[in-house]
């Protein structure tokens, strides 16, 4: 474990310098052919099913596969790794209904005022729904288990095989980029975003992550979300027939852009919303996409990298900002980084209120024992350089993003080569 003050400066971000490893993983991966036939097929082959329910995804895997194919500098690891991603999702979308088609009553079953964090990457959401998935009267999304939702056949035993299999996968990922638990850990039994429920729908920003699907991101943002917030509500329902209790709580940063049909799908929904300097944000979000990009992409672009993702938080932000009313301020707090940092347990408490969960010491003792084992930097601390290493002018940054700080009064963080 790396010294809870060690400082970790990335300095080949835009001209990586492979190791070994990395460029032996590149060169293994066979070609990809980005068709709809090509991931159905595989999917089909992994599952020995075939029935995928409503036909109305195919489009939009075929958007998907069509942006991936438009990012002409996606490289063979990155045209395998999103071609995997799709063929996994299809995998799921054919157990799911498999499962369902046997077994109606799952549609029956009543999610019950589930705690649906919102808030931008890199704002304390994944630390939040961590610490709040310890209480044990909660059900939540590990990283496992959003991986692969529904178990295969041969999936019995303890461990889960599916269990087995992500922590060998993110084992060898982060093996690969030994780095990034830094900026972005991803243990198997860590909580993950709910929003990978909406993958075997193909919808979410997921695809956003491992490539530049600007093609994918128009479509999305001119497309109401709320089908997808069903679906992925209908997975929330089999999972919850696998094992309660069935009381979620769950975390997206999408939520934030998409409120209006989170509360429509989940009318229950308490939603505690993280928020954050978006200059932090971004030098955070993009550092970690760059530098995962060294083993994706052929040729790594800094600037064009930064401006993908300023336009993408902006679009996030101002639709936050027009439809923050959408959910009622008796299911709904905003929750400042800084004074989350500040006082943890007081924030928690916060939420406990408002989701009428009493704290019990069972509870209580579980969440400090995580926040202990879990401090903020145990990883490291990475050095981020917004201005040197993409470009950005910070000041002209801020003044994008003043309508967001206009609204909301987040504590502006001081970034390397900002004029004070």
């Amino acid at each position: 474990m790396a010294d809870i003050e060690a400082l970790i400066r990335i300095d080949d971000l835009a001209e990586p310098r492979l190791t070994d490893a990395q460029r032996m993983a590149i060169d293994s991966v066979p070609a990809m052919t980005f068709t709809v036939a090509a991931v159905l097929d595989a999917a089909r082959a992994t599952t020995g099913l075939d029935a995928f329910g409503p036909d109305d995804f195919r489009e939009r895997l075929a958007v998907w596969l069509q942006s991936f194919e438009d990012d002409t500098e996606l490289g063979p690891l990155g045209r395998a790794t999103v071609f995997g991603e799709c063929v996994r999702y299809a995998s799921t979308r054919l157990r799911a209904h498999d499962l369902m088609r046997s077994q109606p009553g799952i549609a029956n079953i009543v999610i019950d005022r589930p705690i649906m964090v919102a808030g931008l990457p890199r704002s304390g959401t994944t630390h939040l729904v961590n610490v709040l998935a310890v209480d044990p009267r909660l059900r939540s999304t590990p990283l496992w288990e959003t991986m692969e939702p529904i178990p295969g056949p041969d999936d019995i035993g303890d461990p889960d095989p599916r269990f087995v299999r992500t922590q060998a996968m993110w084992g060898a990922f982060e093996h690969l980029l030994p780095l990034m638990p830094a900026m972005h850990e991803m243990a198997p039994d860590h909580v993950h975003e709910d929003i990978e429920l909406q993958g075997p729908d193909f919808s979410s920003y997921l695809p956003e992550w491992i490539s530049r699907p600007y093609r994918w991101r128009d479509y999305y943002s001119a497309h109401d979300q709320t089908p997808h917030y069903a679906y992925a509500k209908g997975l929330m329902q089999a999972l919850t027939s696998n094992h309660g209790p069935a009381r979620w709580v769950v975390k997206s940063p999408p939520h934030m852009e998409n409120l209006p049909a989170l509360i429509a799908v989940h009318p229950t929904a308490i939603v505690p919303i993280t928020h954050r300097d978006p200059v932090a944000v971004l030098q955070s979000a993009i550092t970690m996409i760059a530098y995962g990009d060294r083993i994706r992409r052929k040729r790594i672009d800094l600037p064009e990298l930064a401006a993908y993702w300023i336009d993408r938080i902006e679009r996030l932000l101002r639709a936050c900002v027009r439809d923050r009313d959408a959910i009622p301020a008796s299911q709904s707090i905003d929750i400042l980084f800084h004074e989350y940092m500040a006082d943890q347990k007081a924030t928690i408490a916060r939420v406990y209120d408002l989701a009428d969960l009493e704290m019990k010491p069972e509870a209580d003792a579980r969440i400090d024992r995580f926040l202990a084992a879990n401090p903020r930097g145990r990883h490291g601390r990475v050095v981020y350089d917004l201005q040197g290493d993409f470009g950005v002018d910070i000041g002209a940054l801020r003044e994008r993003f003043g309508f967001y700080y206009d609204r909301f009064p987040v504590r502006r963080e001081p970034v390397l080569g900002e004029r004070t």
